[in-house]
């Protein structure tokens, strides 16, 4: 593992590289860090060695400072785009992004489609707004009332926003992945640069289709960014898988670790494929 600090133009970004090959740029979600992609992602690659894994943690989150020059998601596109650049530049790359991560990540397959090889997009933000989206109500099927009496109010209070089964599992790995990166973000920051949370632009209005291997993965139970928006965007990913899993809420990769295996597999398993086909017809 490479732990650095990659300096911007305007920005100083934290990030981590772990392996060598062919580059994975990871975007966490809102306002977690990179140890929320860390724990879900990197057991999966233990058996893949021949990918970089580059994860990085977004302006007011993890290790990355907030700059006041900083108003919205449209400073958070730019400031992706130069670190790609500055990181792997003129490389082709994938992409696996978590909620807020994915609406960025919508916004630079609009600006960088052709580098883009693949991309999923875990319980995706689809709508910046929680207001805008079409949300089912919460439910917690799986209740662990022994362990939640051991919470803080703070933490029952998050575990039951984001979580549809509360056990042992997911308290551990909801601590070590999730929590700790939402008690470090600078949320005086955030809170003011949420004001301006949608892009200037049509961020669905895509120049052509993404034709390459993408995988949707929604909680059936989530109700923070919900799972029937994201089917008004499928038919700009010709080569999507779209699963919406029950017993899931917004934290599908703990709750349901072994199907979020197989499927990202699976999508690693087409990305490869796909990547394979166009080698050869180079």
């Amino acid at each position: 593992m490479i732990a650095m600090e990659c300096k911007l133009e305007k920005i100083t970004l934290y990030y981590e590289i772990y392996g060598d090959g062919y580059p994975v740029l990871m975007v966490h979600g809102w306002p977690v860090d990179h140890r929320l992609m860390k724990g879900c992602m990197e057991p999966l690659f233990e058996t893949r060695p021949n990918y970089k894994r580059i994860y990085f943690d977004l302006p007011g989150m993890g290790k990355t400072k907030g700059e006041d020059w900083i108003k919205g998601t449209d400073d958070y596109l730019e400031i992706i785009i130069e670190f790609v650049e500055m990181i792997i530049p003129n490389e082709s790359f994938i992409i696996v992004s978590e909620s807020y991560g994915c609406y960025l990540v919508r916004g630079l397959i609009k600006k960088k489609q052709n580098l883009i090889d693949g991309v999923l997009f875990l319980v995706p933000a689809i709508l910046p707004y929680e207001e805008q989206r079409d949300l089912p109500e919460p439910v917690i099927l799986v209740k662990d009332e022994n362990l939640i009496s051991k919470l803080s109010p703070f933490e029952k209070e998050i575990f039951e926003d984001v979580a549809t089964i509360i056990n042992k599992k997911v308290l551990e790995r909801g601590k070590e992945e999730g929590l700790s990166g939402l008690t470090i973000a600078d949320m005086a920051f955030l809170e003011k640069v949420r004001e301006n949370h949608a892009f200037s632009f049509n961020v669905n209005l895509l120049n052509d289709k993404f034709t390459k291997p993408t995988l949707f993965l929604l909680g059936r139970q989530d109700s923070a960014v919900g799972y029937r928006d994201a089917w008004n965007i499928i038919e700009n990913y010709p080569r999507a898988t779209f699963a919406i899993l029950d017993r899931a809420g917004h934290i599908l990769q703990i709750e349901q670790e072994e199907l979020f295996n197989s499927l990202t597999n699976d999508w690693l398993d087409r990305v490869e494929s796909f990547l394979k086909n166009q080698s050869e017809l180079c």
